[in-house]
């Protein structure tokens, strides 16, 4: 699918930094997330945590598990439960596809970022394969390989 929040003017919110270093992303979608009052005013303040979060599809729609909001400071009685589930909204193809791809081997669904897009919170996520260690091991060692190139370039081109 097309890449999300590379759009102007959107900012994460979160970002699941970790996501990218131990999965392989295969394909990215859109959603919008059910919150309430205190969790969207949390979540202006940049109050969320992505780390440990996942997505799941039961009774025909998609889940966020394990998606920490922290309580509104000004949230008295009315503030949330920060680990509660949140229900994501994608159309019927989009979620019986996802359905679909989840049931393959190694396949997991999980939140790479949280925007807001014309004043409505967004999700994107992906299904992802875990990477296994010795992968993880070359993606470090390509990237400081290209910073090296990169600053001998940048230096050469000085004198």
């Amino acid at each position: 699918m097309k890449e999300m929040g590379k759009q102007k003017g959107i900012k994460p919110v979160v970002d699941n930094r970790k996501a990218r270093h131990n999965y392989h992303i295969k394909e990215s979608y859109e959603a919008g997330l059910v919150l309430v009052g205190t969790e969207v005013k949390s979540l202006r303040m940049g109050k969320g945590n992505l780390q440990d979060a996942y997505a799941t599809i039961k009774g025909g729609e998609v889940w966020v598990n394990n998606f920490h909001i922290s309580p509104y400071d000004k949230g008295n009685r009315f503030n949330h439960d920060p680990l509660r589930p949140k229900k994501l909204l994608l159309n019927r193809r989009e979620i019986n596809h996802l359905l679909g791809m989840q049931k393959e081997k190694g396949m997991t669904l999980i939140p790479l970022k949280i925007y807001f897009k014309n004043g409505l919170a967004k999700m994107e996520i992906a299904v992802a394969v875990g990477k296994k260690l010795y992968d993880k091991r070359e993606d470090l060692a390509s990237r400081d390989a290209k910073r090296d190139i990169e600053r001998a370039v940048k230096e050469r081109s000085r004198q």
